[in-house]
Formats: C-alpha cells, structure tokens, sequence
C-alpha cells in the first residue's frame, strides 16, 4: 500500500488546526496510519511542522496567483484572495501561531515571498488611492493575516457561519470597527 503523503499532510491540518498541541500519535490515527509509519515519513513533530509549512506556502501562492490580484479594483482583488485562501484558512491559521517557524536563521523565505506580493498589492491600492495611506502596507498585510486566522478559528469552533468568512474579513478590513455617522 502507498501512503499518500498528501492527504497524511491534510489530515494533519485538520487536526493541527483545531488542536494545536495535538501528539504525534493523534496526528497518526487522524490520517488512519500507524506510528512508525508516520515516523518514517516525518521524523518527528518538526518535520511534519515543516512539511506542514511547505503545504501552506504553496497553497498561499498557489491563492495568490488565482486571486489575480493586479486586475479589477484593488477592493475585488482583495476579496478574490479572501475567497480562494479560505481552503486553507485553517492550516494557515495553524502555521502562523508556530513560533519555531519564525525564530533564528532558519526562517522559510517563502514567508517573505508572500509577505512581499500581499504587502506590493496594498501598495498598488493605496497608490490607485483605493486602500488608506495611514496604515503601512506591512500592517495591512499582518491584518489580513490575523483576520484570516481569527476567523477560521471562529469558523472551526461554531461561532461563525463558513458561509460568513469571506464577508466577514474583507468588510472588518476594508471598513475597519468605527461605525461610519451620517451627516
């Protein structure tokens, strides 16, 4: 039998993602596998952390290049990524809260490489003058990262409706919390 390593990555998501201090033995059963084989595929929890990084990056990307971020307003861009980053909203979420990814020397430049292309976009759009000026394109980016991660954490734990996640980041981002007063 083959062990489809992807779907041992994706089912260590789904579990990671909901509980993050899950044991290598949970991640095993949750991908129907046993131990040892999940052992000699990923020699411990770093090692599936990193092949979970790696699947992240490349969904990232791979959200980023169909968003089609430099065609329309820079407002429908942003809800396209919104859209299709949903999928592995979770996963994301899960990687982003992984302090061993970002610590020492040993940090994945694919990070940067997202960071970069989100943070470019939020440029353009305040160079169009679609997005404000008075937040930094870095911030607007680590925004968007927290707002995703926020929210499929809601989304998982049953406190928001799936159906709401797109709506929900893209409104809170693009109009901020203050209520707008009509004059």
């Amino acid at each position: 039998m083959t062990l489809d390593r992807e779907q041992v990555l994706r089912s260590a998501a789904a579990l990671l993602s909901r509980r993050a201090t899950a044991t290598m033995d949970e991640v095993a059963r949750a991908a129907g596998i046993g131990r040892a084989t999940l052992h000699r595929h990923f020699a411990g929890r770093d090692a599936l952390v990193g092949a979970l990084e790696d699947l992240g990056i490349r969904e990232f990307e791979a959200a980023l290049d169909a968003a089609a971020l430099d065609e329309g307003t820079a407002e429908d861009g942003l809800r396209r990524l919104i859209a299709h980053v949903e999928p592995s909203a979770g996963l994301l979420s899960f990687l982003v809260t992984e302090n061993q990814l970002f610590e020492g020397d040993d940090v994945h430049e694919g990070w940067s490489r997202l960071d970069a292309r989100v943070s470019a976009f939020f440029l353009r759009g305040q160079e169009r003058g679609e997005f404000r000026i008075d937040l930094t394109p870095a911030w607007l980016t680590e925004a968007l990262y927290g707002l995703i991660g926020s929210c499929a954490w809601a989304v998982q734990t049953g406190r928001v409706a799936a159906q709401d996640f797109p709506y929900m980041i893209a409104e809170l981002l693009l109009g901020g919390a203050r209520r707008s007063v009509e004059k």
